[in-house]
């Protein structure tokens, strides 16, 4: 954990996502040099506002003899593969695309750093991220870094295949291989698409007079959410330890989609959750896992690590970040980040410092 970090060079995949973004700007602010990859014609300017000092390559994730090539080139210290699909709901849709950027993927960087350091005689340390979606149905509350697995959808059995194979690779070929099994966690930089953001978002509208109601699934999901923020800490001291290692990236703490419902709209002074919630079956996914959050245990104990947010401060952070972007127009700045100064918002829409 004391290894110095200024002027070390890391490779971050998927840099313009949600972690990447978090894990780049902490790299940045630890003196590392940041070489970040995007899809090929993916790369969406307005994100750009938030990699101001990372170099940024277009890369299929796919493309094994692309990235053997941008290792020669860069010869990074470490490599956090923060790039994939990550989305459970459209999992079902996109199997076979899922299956190839999430697990094949992984299968073909690790045979890249194998045969890299047959030339060199050392390898990049690899950080894979795994998902809490891999336990599915799980007997054991919470899950432990030995819990099996019972992946529920194409999604999360495609990260079980990488996890796995990041452990076999580890323990095969003596590679500084890690994996984070990172529960839910959250962010003003997640996507509409995924139902936290969906919320905050609609609830935003709510509060500003935009719209009446939000149209959701299923409530009585149970999750771990935490701050993206925290999360990528997590990762970047995994790869410090003198011994690769697997670890469970959690709060310890299991939430209900309703709870976070009642928290987005406790942020703006909405009590009356149901008047302003409709249940729609279009919303409900072929099987769906009730019930997961994680023991942090070894987390704690080895890294070090705990998160800085609670779940309330996570939900009204990105809660006014949304009433923020539709009051200025301006979807996305470097301001969203991190929580500012406590803020007080009404259901009219006035936001005022506390």
């Amino acid at each position: 954990m004391t290894r110095p970090t200024r002027g070390r060079t890391a490779l971050v995949t998927g840099v313009a996502g949600q972690d990447g973004v978090y894990l780049a700007d902490l790299l940045l602010r630890r003196g590392y040099t940041v070489i970040g990859t995007v899809r090929p014609g993916a790369a969406d300017p307005r994100r750009a506002v938030y990699l101001d000092g990372v170099r940024v390559v277009e890369l299929d994730q796919r493309d094994r003899e692309g990235f053997a090539r941008l290792l020669e080139e860069i010869r990074p210290e470490e490599i956090y593969n923060l790039a994939g699909l990550t989305s459970v709901a459209a999992s079902w849709k996109q199997a076979e695309l899922v299956a190839e950027t999430n697990a094949m993927a992984v299968l073909r960087m690790l045979e890249s750093l194998r045969d890299f350091r047959e030339r060199h005689g050392s390898a990049p340390r690899f950080l894979q991220p795994s998902s809490s979606e891999m336990f599915g149905v799980s007997d054991q509350q919470p899950q432990t870094e030995s819990t099996p697995h019972h992946p529920r959808s194409p999604y999360a059995a495609s990260k079980s295949f990488a996890h796995h194979l990041t452990v076999n690779y580890r323990e095969s070929y003596g590679l500084f291989a890690s994996t984070a099994t990172l529960y839910n966690h959250e962010s003003p930089l997640r996507s509409t698409q995924f139902v936290t953001r969906k919320i905050t978002r609609g609830v935003a509208e709510i509060a500003l007079g935009r719209s009446d109601h939000l149209s959701l699934g299923n409530l009585d999901v149970y999750r771990d959410w935490g701050f993206a923020g925290d999360y990528v800490r997590a990762m970047h001291g995994m790869l410090q330890l003198d011994t690769p290692s697997d670890f469970i990236v959690a709060t310890g703490e299991s939430r209900s989609l309703h709870d976070l419902l009642t928290l987005a709209f406790r942020a703006v002074g909405i009590d009356d959750v149901e008047r302003h919630v409709r249940q729609d079956p279009a919303f409900m996914r072929p099987a769906d896992v009730s019930v997961l959050y994680g023991d942090v245990t070894k987390a704690r104990e080895e890294l070090g690590w705990s998160p800085s947010l609670e779940f309330a401060d996570v939900v009204a952070h990105m809660v006014r970040t949304d009433i923020e972007r539709l009051r200025s127009g301006v979807e996305h700045s470097p301001a969203y980040l991190y929580p500012a100064a406590e803020a007080e918002v009404t259901a009219h829409g006035v936001g005022a410092p506390a």
